[in-house]
């Protein structure tokens, strides 16, 4: 027999379209045009920058990027694909913060959908 490990309580949903919200990806390098791998610890004070200034952020698997710079010279590398719910002035100041916290001659972030629905809830949690 199954025993129900909570009891829950739903004290109230909150539903908001935010229409100042976009939702935008940026994409992080892994390694520097050098070749020289990103320390964990790096990419973590670039997740705090940005949750800081956008309350959140979705890091997704890395993927790989081909890109040639004005110089034709051609990279190819591991990006970090990042999902932020933000103000177009958030993402150009995360844009910004990328290119130099991580020394890149350019930084490729998209809208991903100009409507961001956030719904709250909250509940009370008790363990039976």
């Amino acid at each position: 027999m199954e025993k129900n490990l909570f009891n829950f309580s739903l004290i109230k949903v909150i539903i908001m379209k935010n229409t100042k919200l976009q939702l935008w990806e940026i994409l992080v390098p892994t390694q520097l045009n050098d070749g020289f791998k990103i320390k964990i610890e790096h990419h973590k004070k670039w997740d705090d920058f940005v949750q800081k200034i956008t309350n959140g952020l979705t890091i997704q698997k890395t993927s790989k990027g081909i890109w040639i710079n004005q110089k034709d010279i051609k990279y190819e590398e591991k990006m970090i694909p990042v999902k932020i719910a933000c103000t177009k002035r958030q993402i150009q100041k995360i844009a910004d913060f990328t290119a130099e916290h991580y020394q890149q001659e350019a930084v490729i972030f998209y809208k991903v959908s100009r409507e961001v629905y956030i719904f709250n809830y909250n509940y009370s949690f008790q363990r039976t």
